[in-house]
């Protein structure tokens, strides 16, 4: 009588299992390795979300600026239009830009020209870590002149 034999997936368990347990030595090996590495991984993610929190802030800030300068530089605008429009925008974008209240948009109109400056600090992902943000938009002001 023959003998059954072993299927061939039986030999490749047994195979595997030999494998492994030659290899003994290198147990454990990965997560340790995993808990060496990850505390790296972690500070590189939070340092990525804290330059875009960064990066969002600045563009919120000069393009708050930029609405301000638009809105004041029209002709016969009023005095404080800029600010106006700065602000309507600043509130309506979220909090990318935060503490902008603190020390509101300012806009300076000379003959020619208008200045919008808009300050406040990024947005923290990092607790404590915030940096401040200053934007500015330049525009000249329309007006009538002669031929």
């Amino acid at each position: 009588m023959r003998r059954a034999a072993f299927p061939w997936w039986c030999r490749a368990v047994a195979a595997a299992r030999r494998h492994l347990a030659a290899g003994d030595r290198e147990r454990g090996a990965n997560p340790v390795e995993l808990a060496v590495v990850m505390p790296l991984i972690l500070v590189l993610l939070f340092a990525s979300l804290q330059v875009a929190a960064v990066f969002l802030a600045r563009s919120t800030a000069l393009n708050a600026a930029q609405s301000g300068v638009n809105a004041q530089r029209l002709y016969d605008a009023p005095d404080g239009a800029g600010v106006a429009s700065a602000t309507r925008f600043l509130k309506a974008t979220g909090g990318w830009l935060v503490g902008w209240g603190k020390t509101d948009p300012s806009c300076v109109t000379t003959a020619t020209e208008v200045t919008c400056t808009v300050r406040g600090r990024s947005l923290s992902v990092v607790p404590g870590v915030d940096f401040a943000v200053e934007q500015t938009a330049h525009g000249t002001v329309e007006r009538v002149t002669t031929p």
